[in-house]
């Protein structure tokens, strides 16, 4: 027989001592009476190592008892990482709700977001940061796509640097700072984290090299305001305006040229991306507007 535990030291120690003697002697005490329980018992436990201190503690004899301890680590690669959000993530159900497309840099933005914090001094490294955090940011961000669709009345919704507001407080309710206090607000911290997620996320797919068109377009005076109130047909209209725009956008892999229907709430997120990613290449200027995010030279 086998049985499966988990947080092994939350147990109270009498439960735990009850366990060994099932596992030693084959039998349980209750109130005096000893009821035999003819069990071969092969016992797989979790635990987290800082446990045994404080929250509670495994027992030295059930302990010492245990054949072999496996430490586990997250996962070391972004692709391990986003394979395994796409696994666990909550699909929203199908029906009238928009189609949800998410371009492969946004869960790559998502999956480098949470090694950031894993090697941040000021996240505590004790307590970790687990995948669970690029789980909930990513179905945040899946959520606030299809907010933003409905209310623009849109078929398909794909997440945008402009949703990434949302992914503030899902991040700050996952992780412990190592000093809290108005030096280092959390919702400052993150802020920080997603910038420079987001810039190593552009430093990898984009050659700053290939922008000098859209570069260019703005020095002649082009400006574009970006939001979750703007559509995803003005995106469009930008990008076969301004030239090398939309070329770029494909080679990120943000839409299948073939699938015109996926194409628009895709190519928006494409666009948000390289917008903001010029911008930390300090070749684009960023103004906050009441509405959105103004982009000029």
């Amino acid at each position: 027989m086998r049985a499966l535990i988990n947080e092994l030291p939350d147990l109270a120690e009498r439960i735990q001592v009850g366990l060994l003697n099932i596992m030693e002697e084959r039998d349980v005490q209750i109130r005096g009476f000893t009821v035999r329980l003819p069990l071969d018992l092969f016992v797989v436990a979790s635990a987290n190592p800082e446990d045994y201190t404080s929250r509670g503690r495994i027992i030295t004899p059930l302990k010492d008892r245990l054949g072999s301890q496996i430490r586990t680590h997250y996962p070391r690669t972004l692709e391990h990482e986003m394979a395994i959000v796409r696994q666990e993530k909550q699909r929203f159900a199908a029906g009238d709700a928009p189609i949800v497309v998410v371009p492969p840099f946004m869960e790559e933005l998502v999956a480098e977001l949470t090694h950031l914090a894993r090697r941040s001094p000021e996240i505590s490294q004790r307590s970790g940061v687990s995948v669970r955090v690029s789980v909930a940011n990513s179905e945040v961000l899946e959520a606030a796509a299809i907010k933003r669709a409905v209310r623009l009345g849109e078929p398909f919704a794909a997440p945008r640097i402009s949703d990434l507001g949302a992914v503030i407080a899902s991040t700050v309710g996952k992780v412990e700072l190592e000093t809290v206090g108005d030096e280092a607000p959390e919702d400052r911290v993150v802020e920080r984290l997603i910038t420079k997620a987001l810039h190593a996320t552009f430093g990898r797919r984009v050659d700053v090299d290939d922008l000098d068109e859209v570069v260019l377009a703005f020095e002649e005076g082009f400006v574009v305001e970006t939001g979750d109130r703007v559509p995803s047909r003005e995106y469009v209209r930008w990008a076969r305006e301004v030239p090398g725009l939309e070329d770029a956008a494909r080679r990120l892999g943000a839409f299948d040229a073939t699938d015109g229907a996926e194409e628009p709430a895709a190519l928006a997120s494409a666009v948000e991306f390289l917008l903001e990613g010029l911008h930390l290449a300090r070749r684009v200027n960023k103004d906050r507007s009441p509405t959105g995010t103004v982009y000029r030279r």
